[in-house]
């Protein structure tokens, strides 16, 4: 019940709502359980054991008890009887009847009404929960995540929490209620009979949470397979290319099929346990009101004995308790749901607990401006156990130029991350003018970094919001001078609608070149004074990379930068090249410097001459 409350937790002004519920609900369990009191007068007239009665009962004393209810009806009812007759009795009793089933269902819907609102708010709430979370989360996340486990958990866990709540706000907190207001009922009608009730009514319970406390382990993993699931059609639909090439359709429908397979299973046995409670339950429940027929029977049979059960209190009673079974029928599915959405829940729960390991400190100050030097000083970094680089020491100056260069797995491209802290070193550190990076706040750091890599993340949206991606009240003035350096002017104005134009998913209606250029206005409208260029042009053919070059020329004038390069002809300008090697620094110096040397920069130069 502990997530239960935390995922109510999520609705806007609880409380209030609540009590809103919890008072609709009460008032529409009163009168729809006056519609089943009203019923014995009824019966009695019928009997004729009103209509014979010599005097009229006095009013009782004000109690909150269902006596006093029932002694101020039949003072009311019987006095109406002997002035109107019986059949105008019946009449009061009728329209009584029907002014409390309207009272009941205005009640009920008020009461949905109510839970409606708890359960859209408590949706939206969770959903963003989860999203600010994720954007929270450092790099090295996603690559151990599945991306289609945490999208299942976006949309397939909530939607479970949201029948979850649905189901538990109408049967584990409402149900409980209208059982016990009937029981309260059934109490004033036979003490004795309800105690029969009380003591075979257990049964029932027992054998349900038996069915039910075998449903949260699989609810879990069906959901933890329905992730695998949405992985799988994420990475076929990404792939469609590579699929096809490689003849591999056979490969990727086995295996969708052998988690289909399980998911099915899966589903399939809690469907079966899901459907067994309520089965289970009516067939019960009839057994019960059975020995209630034969226990209440012998009573109203038994003449001599002192424990008389008249006939119309005996049908009121089998009416009550027949009522009693559809909101413990209720109360055992909500049961079953709520264990699904907590599992669904725990899923949940177990992202939005999840601590950033990469976030500012409690005091942290802001970076204002860039004024002097990037430094790292003894910087070692692993993942897990792994080691990537280390112990480098690098000084990069305002306004220089520095290329990183080496062969792949190197350790390149996690030295440049570490500037705007999508990873922090496991040892050593980062500063920038002199105060490590750890000290200022994470968003003004970043503030001052722009990254372009080798795969352009676009999204499907036009090429302006595009550009202007991330800034808001960018001017179309601004975001057209931006595209005009990164040299992609002329191609958006030849699109079909210029810069509203739509790129679709990941730009796809782009080519390579032209999405690169994207990323470079984007860059260049954001204008910061550190940029990181992760290969950039190594994914591009020869006229293209002519164009996206000079784009970036462009880009680093006046800038402090970090290049990362494949291709050395991109880098012979840069003001100091560190050759990586192994996670080490193998080699530092200019081209020139490095070109006349024995080395591997040399060994890598001859080897790209010769392949041209």
């Amino acid at each position: 019940m502990k997530a239960f409350f935390r995922i109510l937790s999520y609705a806007n002004k609880l409380n209030t709502r609540l009590v809103f519920f919890f008072t609709y609900s009460f008032l529409g369990i009163i009168f729809g359980a006056f519609n089943i009191v009203l019923v014995m007068p009824m019966l009695d007239v019928l009997f004729k054991e009103t209509k014979d009665a010599p005097v009229i009962p006095p009013l009782p004393e004000f109690a909150v008890s269902t006596d006093y209810i029932i002694g101020v009806f039949n003072h009311y009812f019987i006095q109406i009887v002997f002035n109107y007759g019986a059949l105008n009795s019946l009449l009061f009793v009728c329209a009584l009847i029907v002014g409390c089933v309207i009272l009941a269902n205005l009640f009920r819907y008020l009461e949905r009404v109510m839970a409606t609102k708890i359960r859209v708010d408590l949706v939206k709430n969770i959903r963003m929960d989860i999203f600010k979370k994720v954007t929270q989360l450092h790099i090295g996340y996603f690559n151990n995540e599945r991306k289609g486990d945490l999208i299942s958990r976006f949309t397939n866990d909530v939607n479970e929490v949201e029948n979850a709540v649905m189901s538990s706000l109408k049967a584990v907190l409402k149900e409980p209620i209208t059982i016990i207001v009937y029981f309260y009922v059934l109490f004033t009608i036979s003490p004795q009979l309800t105690l029969f009730t009380l003591l075979v009514l257990p049964l029932t319970g027992g054998v349900l949470a038996e069915i039910i406390k075998r449903l949260k382990k699989q609810a879990t993993q069906s959901q933890e397979s329905l992730g695998r699931i949405l992985n799988i059609l994420d990475e076929t639909f990404s792939g469609m290319r590579v699929i096809n090439a490689f003849n591999a359709r056979s490969f990727v429908i086995d295996k969708i099929e052998n988690e289909s397979g399980f998911y099915r299973k899966t589903s399939k046995s809690m469907a079966y346990k899901n459907e067994l409670a309520s089965p289970v339950s009516e067939i019960l429940g009839v057994t019960i009101i059975a020995g209630i027929i034969f226990f209440g029977g012998n009573m109203v049979l038994n003449a001599d004995s002192d424990e008389i059960l008249k006939p119309s209190a005996f049908m009121l009673f089998l009416t009550v308790f027949a009522m009693i079974i559809q909101p413990a029928k209720n109360f055992s599915n909500g049961i079953t749901s709520l264990q699904r959405g907590t599992a669904s829940a725990t899923r949940i729960f177990s992202i939005i607990d999840q601590q950033p390991v990469i976030q500012s400190k409690p005091n942290a100050i802001e970076l204002k401006s860039f004024e002097k030097e990037i430094q790292f000083s003894n910087v070692s970094f692993a993942y897990d156990t792994e080691p990537v680089l280390k112990n480098i020491n690098l000084k990069i100056e305002k306004g220089k130029t520095l290329a990183l260069v080496g062969p792949s797995g190197g350790g390149k491209s996690t030295l440049a991350d570490l500037v705007p802290r999508f990873y922090d070193p496991t040892q050593g550190q980062v500063a920038i003018d002199g105060v490590s990076i750890t000290e200022y706040e994470l968003e003004s750091l970043r503030k001052h970094i722009g990254v372009v890599t080798q795969e352009s993340i676009l999204f499907n949206d036009t090429i302006f919001n595009n550009i202007a991606f991330g800034m808001p009240n960018v001017s179309e003035e601004s975001v057209i001078q931006a595209a005009r350096i990164a040299n992609a002017h002329d191609f958006i104005v030849q699109s079909e609608n210029g810069y509203q134009t739509l790129i679709g998913e990941r730009g796809s209606k782009l080519s390579g070149g032209q999405r690169q250029r994207l990323s470079i206005a984007r860059a260049v409208l954001k204008n910061p004074p550190i940029l990181i260029l992760d290969e950039a042009t190594s994914a591009l053919d020869s006229e293209s990379e002519k164009l996206v070059q000079e784009a970036l020329f462009n880009l680093m004038k006046n800038r402090t930068s970090i290049v990362i390069a494949h291709r050395l002809s991109t880098i012979q300008h840069a003001d100091e090249i560190v050759v990586i090697q192994n996670g080490e620094i193998a080699q530092r110096g200019t081209h020139i410097e490095l070109n006349g040397q024995e080395g591997l920069y040399r060994k890598l130069v001859s080897i790209q001459s010769a392949e041209r």
